[in-house]
């Protein structure tokens, strides 16, 4: 039986008009007309039995006709002017319901096979028949895994449901301005992905937002910060480093070759081989024959940096012997200072000592496996089930080399897909936040660009590797157009800025524009969810969180109101000093 059981007297009016994907409605009845609102679902009667249209409202017309009678005819004399009401409603049809497909029912497609006949009967789509079309919409039963972002805003008895399997696979975008609801809408999303039974994600929390996560399925892990070093924390304790070794060659030398320095090339080939050099040293002592016979530059293979600044120093300052047998300086005496005073400035910086460890730990052969389990288990591998979304802070990694940390773990992460085979590869979702920081459209630093490459083809490639992508973001327009392209589902908060919004809209089908309208008046904690996940342009209410995101908007009048409020400014000045944050 069809979801859509009406009865004739349930219609809203008859089609007088059909233009293409576009239909004009005649209601009659000016109460029925009253109820309606423009971007609510419409069902039309197709031509085909077993088929019903579905149409997006657009607009909603009530007109009157002057229609002036004539004075001439005896039986009109001093009979008043007569205004007959048009009532007309302007549908975009946007896809088919079809009640039965071979073993199938209920499948909706996003095609027209038909157009409306005239006179045909147009329905108004609210109530427990939104609630079920939805769920076709999002390929969910009633008692399946299903993710819930909230409820309609048109019709709040009915619940908003997407598809879990398309929203990942097909990669994602949250975008909205500052106090839009952004955050609470991916919390909403971490919570119904934590409850899963072997959920898989990682979150790059970049200012401690989601640090208030703590029911079951969470787990929270954070880079190194200056105190934490000095404390000698390390995964046991959910601290991790990130080391060196861990960098492509192309993320080593923006670190620290200055690409506008003289002797860049120089530079670049013999830091090359010092770092081959070392990473073969490392693998003769410890016996690895097997690695070594297949190993490259970018292969993770620990080495000693010490090695390679000790060779840089040698080169920087050899001389050999000339042809009249007199020592002269060498191919690259002198050509190698800044390189290694960038080194030196590099591995001494306090702030960056998740990156270069001082102990000895890190350097261990098996290091990696243990980094890769806390990161890319899920929650059926974690020990005491401790949860499979993890939620690393990177809130203490300095700014300046903030794309270069975050592009290395999500090389790590896809590279590990990559070389899995399918049977054993479990997919795993990688929720970016304030993606604009380090996946942004202009590039204006070496480490932005390497970050920028790693995503792109986490955004193309990832989907067949099981490398999901959730892009949160306040500014769409700065986000690589490479990476949004390849989000086929958009999470649209308020936007108040003309350009984000372009964004946004240059993803809706022609035919429903109009929706793009919404986004500048769409209320806090409401969102325009678009894409393959829902398949129609959906406008949502997200509930609220169980544990809502550090990240709420500070109310300036109460606390400049409340004669009580103190700021402790003391320890903001030891924390700035200290270059750690610890609350």
């Amino acid at each position: 039986m069809s979801i859509f059981d009406y009865e004739d007297h349930e219609a809203l009016g008859k089609v007088i008009s059909v233009d293409t994907a576009t239909v004009v409605v005649q209601v009659d009845d000016v109460e029925s007309l009253r109820r309606l609102q423009v971007n609510r679902l419409a069902v039309l009667q197709s031509s085909l039995a077993g088929q019903h249209l579905i149409g997006v409202i657009q607009k909603i017309t009530r007109t009157a006709i002057e229609t002036k009678l004539e004075e001439s005819e005896p039986d009109n004399m001093g009979v008043e002017e007569a205004f007959p009401e048009v009532n007309m409603l302007r549908v975009s049809l946007i896809g088919t319901l079809i009640d039965v497909i071979g073993t199938q029912r209920d499948v909706f497609r996003r095609t027209l096979e038909t157009v409306p006949e005239i006179d045909a009967n147009c329905f108004s789509l609210e109530g427990e028949r939104l609630t079920q079309f939805m769920q076709v919409i999002s390929s969910v039963s009633g008692d399946g895994q299903r993710l819930s972002l909230g409820n309609y805003t048109l019709d709040q008895d009915a619940e908003a449901f997407l598809n879990g399997n398309k929203l990942f696979q097909r990669h994602a975008v949250v975008v909205g301005s500052t106090g839009s609801g952004k955050s609470w809408t991916t919390a909403r999303m971490l919570e119904q992905v934590a409850a899963l039974s072997n959920a898989n994600a990682i979150v790059f929390d970049i200012h401690g937002e989601y640090r208030s996560l703590t029911s079951e399925g969470f787990k929270h892990l954070r880079v190194a910060g200056p105190g934490d070093i000095e404390e000698q924390r390390g995964l046991g304790d959910g601290v991790i480093h990130l080391p060196y070794w861990l960098l492509s060659y192309e993320a080593l030398l923006s670190m620290f070759v200055d690409r506008t320095d003289q002797n860049a090339p120089n530079q670049a080939m013999v830091m090359s081989r010092a770092i081959v050099e070392a990473k073969k040293a490392y693998l003769e002592s410890g016996n690895h024959k097997e690695v070594m016979a297949n190993f490259t530059i970018d292969s993770p293979i620990p080495f000693r940096i010490e090695d390679v600044k000790d060779k840089l120093e040698e080169l920087n300052d050899e001389m050999v012997k000339g042809s009249s047998g007199k020592p002269v300086k060498g191919d690259f005496n002198g050509k190698l200072s800044r390189l290694i005073q960038r080194f030196a400035s590099k591995t001494e910086d306090r702030r960056l000592g998740f990156l270069f460890p001082s102990g000895e730990e890190s350097l261990a052969f098996e290091w990696l496996d243990h980094l890769v389990s806390l990161l890319m288990g899920g929650r059926a591998a974690q020990e005491k089930d401790q949860g499979g979304v993890k939620v690393v802070d990177f809130s203490e990694v300095p700014s300046d080399i903030l794309p270069l940390i975050l592009g290395m773990v999500a090389r790590l992460i896809f590279s590990i897909q990559q070389w899995q085979t399918f049977e054993s590869r479990h997919p795993i979702a990688l929720f970016c936040d304030e993606a604009h920081l380090y996946i942004p459209q202009d590039i204006n630093s070496s480490a932005t660009d390497n970050s920028v490459k790693i995503f792109e083809r986490v955004a193309k490639e990832g989907r067949k590797y099981g490398v999901g992508l959730v892009v949160i973001s306040q500014r769409p327009a700065e986000l690589n157009r490479t990476v949004v392209s390849q989000c086929s589902n958009v999470v649209a908060m308020r936007l108040t800025n003309g350009e984000d919004q372009s964004v946004v809209k240059r993803l809706l089908p022609d035919s429903l524009g109009s929706f793009g309208d919404l986004l500048p008046v769409l209320d806090t904690g409401e969102a325009l969810v678009v894409g393959d996940a829902t398949l129609l342009p959906t406008r949502i209410r997200v509930a609220k969180p169980i544990n809502e995101p550090v990240s709420a908007t500070i109310p300036f009048w109460d606390c400049w109101s409340d004669s009580d409020a103190e700021n402790d400014l003391p320890s903001a000045v030891s924390s700035w000093r200290k270059q750690s944050l610890k609350s």
